[in-house]
């Protein structure tokens, strides 16, 4: 009889198997590791001897979630870091050197696209940032000395989506790597490698971690790709993720499942009564059909399209930006604050907070309008949210 495929409730429940008899994965805080002999030692450096050396090469801790993850992801293998964003530059910094190039999202998370602009630019590495949301645009974009393509899908703050199996044979035929951000659909919406990616990154922080008490960051795909990412973000850069960290991100990511259905249904109707208010010009929701990738999301996605809803207002007197702010003052029971996937829900002003780095010419390229209002949904009652967003929209 063949064996049943377990589905990602049963495999983000469980995670990955502890050592002996614990349910639980234990925290194992020690830095280094007692060696048997001389032979012992050498085996285990040269990578062909059972155990660990020191904790920044692995802990038995972090190696749990990093299995759990993997598993989650149909991947061969990950590797964890301190951050998302120690995540994203050992991704990029592992395959690029001076002179290389990278294509890059235009609605991209404003850090990662500060981490192209500042520290790989003053390095020799060259990006260009076009609309991913086209193929041919990538295409377009790539040169010779092209060495990898990143993506967001949904992308952060606008939740444009990217076709990844297109993207991903643009960048095959041109002899890049695609990396794929997928922090907003977790593995419970959207698998990257079953699409053609070659990595998917995620900042852990987030709905991984799920109740918004831990930072990390990790990177999914074969083996070989996942080790000289290892080597050289967390072996020789030191992003290293805590054992507690580890621990804490291992325990939430067995609620994965539970969390992402109940946060991704009350995005759903959010987006929908969004949609139908009078002080709202647009909404942004890839289950809606009104989404420009809507037929995309459908391919792309599973068991529902997210837990993100971003949405613009309608003009005012004030002048858009001033709307923004308004209705980010008024809110109550939605917490103003940055980050999402936490049970609570956070709602953020993009122009005034996490893309005020970007100025107006780039917001404006990327779609992130100056009235643009990014709800993260988490898990309270819908009805007590759409009660709290209604009545701040009334007073805008």
């Amino acid at each position: 009889m063949a064996k049943r495929t377990r589905a990602i409730e049963t495999l983000a429940a469980h995670g990955a198997p502890s050592p002996g008899d614990a349910l639980q994965p234990p925290i194992d805080v020690s830095t280094a590791y007692r060696f048997a002999d001389a032979a012992d030692a050498a085996a285990r450096f040269a990578g062909s001897g059972e155990g660990e050396i020191y904790q920044r090469w692995r802990n038995p801790t972090v190696d749990a979630f990093e299995r759990g993850l993997a598993t989650l992801e149909g991947a061969e293998a990950a590797v964890a870091f301190a951050s998302g964003m120690g995540a994203m530059a050992s991704v990029v910094g592992a395959f690029v050197s001076a002179g290389d190039h990278v294509v890059a999202p235009l609605a991209v998370y404003a850090e990662s696209a500060k981490l192209l602009r500042g520290a790989f630019d003053r390095w020799g590495v060259s990006a260009a940032f076009v609309d991913v949301t086209d193929p041919g645009a990538v295409a377009a974009a790539i040169r010779p000395e092209t060495r990898l393509v990143l993506t967001e899908t949904p992308a952060n703050p606008v939740l444009a989506l990217t076709d990844i199996a297109a993207v991903a044979g643009v960048a095959r035929a041109a002899g890049a790597r695609l990396v794929v951000d997928s922090t907003f659909a977790t593995p419970y919406h959207q698998r990257p490698l079953e699409h053609g990616a070659d990595l998917v990154l995620h900042s852990a922080t987030k709905a991984l971690g799920g109740h918004g008490d831990v930072l990390g960051g990790v990177v999914a795909g074969s083996a070989a790709l996942v080790a000289e990412v290892r080597d050289h973000g967390v072996r020789s850069f030191g992003a290293v993720l805590s054992p507690f960290a580890a621990f804490l991100l291992a325990r939430g990511m067995k609620t994965l499942a539970l969390r992402m259905a109940q946060a991704s249904a009350s995005a759903a109707e959010l987006a929908r009564r969004l949609e139908a208010h009078p002080g709202v010009a647009r909404v942004s929701y890839p289950g809606l059909a009104s989404h420009p990738h809507h037929a995309l999301a459908q391919r792309q996605m599973t068991r529902g399209f997210g837990a993100m809803v971003a949405f613009e207002l309608s003009g005012t007197a004030h002048g858009a930006l001033q709307a923004g702010r308004r209705l980010y003052d008024r809110v109550e029971l939605i917490a103003r604050a940055v980050s999402l996937g936490d049970t609570h829900s956070l709602l953020t002003h993009p122009a005034s907070t996490t893309h005020a780095s970007m100025s107006v010419e780039q917001r404006g390229a990327a779609g992130i309008g100056d009235g643009l209002l990014r709800l993260a949904v988490g898990i309270e009652d819908v009805d007590d949210l759409w009660a709290d967003l209604d009545a701040a929209l009334a007073e805008v």
